[in-house]
C-alpha cells in the first residue's frame, strides 16, 4: 500500500517537522560509513526508529547493516535478522506470483478478469474489459483502496480480503480501463484472488511454496503464516511512548508481507532475471516495460514515479540522470516502510526497511547509498551535487493564462485557484512536505515557488482535462533529494443544484460522520481522520469533499487524475436508518454526529455490541466530562476516546491504561464481538 500513510494516504502519513533539521553533508568515508551515517540521521531527526539495510552485487551481500532499536525497553538493537512489514514493495510479490502462472500458460495478461474471477462484477459494463495487466499497472479504472479492517493489530483476520468482490459489486469506475494509470491498491487484492483461484492455493501458501521455499526465504512471511512474532522489529507512535503490538497488514497482495532487508534485496534476483527456475526472462522483460505510457501521463521528464508491471519506477530519478536504469518499489504501512532498488544491467539490488518514517526517506538513502556504489565500480564518473535553487525572479505573463483561474478539485477537496498579476496561491502538496504558498510567474508557461524548488504549469490533456502540474525537487537534509512529476489538481465545470438539493448539502456543510464497521482492533483508531469523516459542502459549485453533487442524497467521484493524486476515490450516499443519517462510503457506514447519544453520568454502567457488531458511539457531555473511566472490557472488546477536535486521547488496544479522563465535548467508542457487554465506572 504505497503512500497508504504516505503521499500515503494517505495517505495518513505521519511527516516528522523538518524545519529544524541541520545536518552537515559529509561524503567521505567508506560506501558502509556513508550509509551508517544517512541511517543514523534518519534515527535522530526523522521519526525512525530503526533502519535495516542490505546491498546484493553479483549474487553476494556487499553490505548488510542495521541502526536503532529492535525494541526500545531492552535497548536491544536491530540486527540482520530482525523483520519487517514491506507495506507495498508486496505487490512486488503478487505481481511475481501471477507472472509465474503466466509463465505456465494458466494466465493471459490481456484476457478479461473475468475469465478467471467467474464472480467478479461491477455496476459499471467496462469492467468486463478490466484485464490482469491493468491491474499491475494500476489502468483498470478501479477507484483505488477499500481500506476497511485491512490494518489491525494483532488480528489477522481477512475480512478485507472475503468481502472486496461483494463491495466491488455496487461500485462504478473512475475511467475507462487503461485510459490512465493511476495508484490501485485494489488492482492487487484481485491480484491476490486471481493467483488462488487459478493455483487452488491460499495466496500464502503459493508464497511459501513458489518463492520462499525456492529463495530459502526463511523470514519472508505473510500474517497467515506461523512464525515468532518477536522476531518482527518493534513499532511505535509518534504520539504514545509505549510499543505498539503486531501490526498485521491483512490486504496481503497489496501490502501484507513481512521481511527483511537482505531476504528482500535476495528477492530482487528474481526481479532482475537471474533466478529462471522462477520467473522466465519474458515475464522479467514485461514487468519493466514502461507501462506507463500506454496512456494519459505527465510528459516524460525525470521522475520517481512511472509504473511498470507492479513497479513504482521503471526509469527511476536520478540514476536515469546518469544513463542507469533503476527500478524501484515503495511501500509503507501504518507503522514499516520500505523500498526495493534494482539496478539490472549491473546485477545490483539493495533494501531499505524501516520501523517509523516513511518509504520516502527510505528511497531517498537507497538512491544516494546506491550512486556512491556506481561511482566506486568506475559505473559513473562521480556522483553529482545535490541540487541547489535561488528565488525565482517574477516576469510579466500572458494575460490568456488568467483564464485557468478557477474551480479544482482533486479525491477529498476542491478549491478555487485565482491567477492575478502573475500569482497564485497553492495548498500544502506531498502530504505537507511542500508547504502552502505564493507561486510567481517565471515564463515559459510556468509559476515557481519561494525557494525556487517547485513549478507549477497548467496542461489540456488528450481528454480535454485541464491539470495542474507540479514539477518538485524534495531536499531533506541529512538524506538527499528527490523529485516528483505529477498531476496535482484538476479543472472542475461548475455543477448546478436544484434548490431543494442545495438546502439539503448546505445543512450537511461542516458535518461530521462516525466509523461504524471497524473493528476495534484496527490501527485506525490512532488516526481518527481514518474514522471521522468531515464533509465540506461547497454548494455554491455542487461539490462536496471533491465529490460531484448528484441528488439530494448522493455525489460520486469527478478526479480523473493520472499517476497518484487520482488515487482512494469514492462517492458518497447518504440515508436514514433508525432514526440516524448514515453515510455510506467504500461499503462502509459512518453515523452522523447529531445522532450520538451522550454517555451516561452516573457511577456504573454497561454498553453491549449490538447484533450487527457495530461499534457504539457516545458523546462526552458536562455530566461526564472530566470525570475518570473505567472500562471493563471483554477478550474481544476495546475502546477509544477523542477530543472535541478529533485528537486520540486513548486507545486501550494500544495503552492499556487503567482509566482515562474524559475530554468534555469528545467522543467515545467501544467495539468488539456481536453481544460483547462492558463494564463501565466513572468517578
Amino acid at each position: 500500500m504505497k503512500k497508504l500513510i504516505s503521499l500515503l494516504c494517505t495517505a495518513v502519513l505521519v511527516i516528522t517537522p523538518l524545519a529544524d533539521v541541520r545536518a552537515e553533508e559529509n561524503n567521505s568515508g567508506t560506501i558502509e560509513a556513508r550509509a551508517e551515517q544517512i541511517a543514523k540521521e534518519m534515527v535522530q531527526n526523522y521519526g525512525v526508529t530503526s533502519v535495516q539495510y542490505a546491498i546484493m552485487d553479483e549474487g553476494e551481500y556487499i553490505l548488510s547493516d542495521s541502526v536503532g532499536l529492535h525494541d526500545k525497553a531492552s535497548q536491544k538493537p536491530i540486527d540482520k535478522d530482525s523483520m519487517y512489514g514491506i507495506g507495498s514493495v508486496s505487490k512486488m510479490v503478487v505481481t511475481t506470483a501471477a507472472m509465474k502462472l503466466v509463465d505456465s500458460g494458466k494466465i493471459d495478461l490481456d484476457e478479461p478478469l473475468t475469465s478467471y474471477i467467474k464472480d467478479f462484477k461491477m455496476a459499471d459494463a467496462r469492467y468486463t474489459q478490466i484485464t490482469p495487466r491493468m491491474l499491475m499497472n494500476h489502468s483498470s479504472g478501479l477507484y483505488g483502496t477499500h481500506y476497511g479492517n485491512s490494518m489491525l493489530f494483532e488480528d489477522n483476520d481477512t475480512r478485507n480480503h472475503d468481502e472486496l468482490l461483494l463491495k466491488l459489486q455496487s461500485e462504478k469506475l473512475k475511467s475507462k480501463p487503461g485510459a490512465y494509470s493511476v495508484y490501485a491498491n485494489d488492482g492487487f487484492q484481485l491480484l491476490e484472488i486471481l493467483v488462488e483461484r487459478v493455483s487452488g492455493l491460499s495466496y500464502s501458501e503459493y508464497i511459501a511454496k513458489f518463492i520462499s521455499e525456492p529463495l530459502k526465504l526463511e523470514s519472508t512471511k505473510t500474517p497467515l503464516d506461523s512464525f515468532d512474532r518477536a522476531q518482527l522489529s518493534e513499532t511505535y507512535w509518534p504520539t504514545l511512548e509505549m510499543k505498539m503490538p503486531t501490526e498485521n497488514a491483512n490486504i496481503i497482495g497489496t501490502g501484507g508481507v513481512y521481511s527483511t532487508a537482505e531476504e528482500l534485496s535476495q528477492f530482487g534476483e528474481v526481479l532482475m532475471g537471474n533466478r529462471p527456475d522462477i520467473l522466465s526472462e519474458s515475464a522479467v522483460k514485461a514487468m519493466q516495460s514502461h507501462e506507463y505510457r500506454k496512456g494519459i501521463w505527465v510528459s516524460d521528464e525525470q521522475n520517481t514515479i512511472n509504473y511498470g508491471l507492479g513497479w513504482d519506477s521503471v526509469d527511476l530519478a536520478p540514476f536515469s540522470d546518469y544513463g542507469v536504469t533503476a527500478l524501484a518499489k515503495g511501500g509503507d504501512t501504518m507503522l514499516y516502510h520500505a523500498v526495493l532498488i534494482t539496478i539490472p544491467e549491473h546485477d545490483i539490488s539493495m533494501a531499505v526497511l524501516s520501523s517509523g518514517g516513511s518509504s520516502i526517506y527510505n528511497q531517498m538513502f537507497a538512491s544516494k547509498v546506491l550512486l556512491e556504489v556506481l561511482a566506486d565500480q568506475g559505473i559513473i564518473d562521480k556522483v553529482k551535487p545535490d541540487q541547489t535553487f535561488s528565488s525565482p525572479d517574477k516576469v510579466k505573463m500572458p494575460t490568456e493564462l488568467s483564464a485557468y483561474s478557477g474551480l479544482y478539485g482533486t479525491v477529498g477537496e476542491t478549491l478555487d485557484i485565482t491567477i492575478k498579476d502573475g500569482e497564485m496561491q497553492l495548498p500544502a502538496l506531498l502530504g505537507g512536505i511542500i508547504p502552502e504558498q505564493k507561486y510567481v510567474y517565471t515564463g515559459d508557461k510556468h509559476f515557481t515557488s519561494a525557494d525556487g524548488s517547485v513549478k507549477a504549469s497548467f496542461v489540456k490533456e488528450r481528454n480535454d482535462k485541464v491539470y495542474v502540474k507540479v514539477q518538485g525537487m524534495i531536499t531533506l537534509p541529512g538524506i538527499g533529494q528527490t523529485v516528483m512529476n505529477t498531476y496535482d489538481y484538476q479543472k472542475l465545470d461548475h455543477n448546478a443544484l436544484d434548490a431543494a438539493t442545495k438546502e439539503k448539502w448546505t445543512a450537511r456543510d461542516g458535518s461530521k460522520y462516525y466509523a461504524l464497521d471497524e473493528k476495534i482492533t484496527s490501527i485506525f483508531y490512532l488516526l481518527p481522520s481514518m474514522l471521522i469523516k468531515n464533509l465540506s459542502v461547497d454548494a455554491e459549485h455542487g461539490y462536496a469533499n471533491g465529490t460531484q453533487i448528484m441528488d439530494a442524497n448522493n455525489a460520486e467521484n469527478i478526479a480523473e487524475i493520472p499517476v497518484m493524486n487520482g488515487r482512494d476515490a469514492f462517492d458518497l450516499q447518504f440515508y436514514t436508518k433508525n432514526g440516524a443519517e448514515i453515510l455510506l462510503q467504500d461499503g462502509q457506514e459512518y453515523i452522523a454526529e447529531e445522532a450520538i447519544t451522550p454517555i451516561f453520568g452516573g457511577k456504573k454502567g454497561i454498553t453491549t455490541i449490538p447484533a450487527n457488531g457495530q461499534a457504539r458511539w457516545y458523546a462526552i457531555d458536562a455530566r461526564s466530562g472530566n470525570k475518570s473511566i473505567t472500562v471493563d472490557s471483554p477478550k474481544t472488546g476495546g475502546y477509544a476516546v477523542y477530543t472535541d477536535k478529533g485528537e486520540m486521547v486513548d486507545f486501550s488496544v494500544a495503552t492499556n491504561h487503567e482509566s482515562t479522563k474524559l475530554p468534555k465535548s469528545g467522543f467515545i467508542v467501544f467495539g468488539g464481538d456481536s453481544g460483547d457487554i462492558f463494564q463501565i465506572q466513572l468517578k
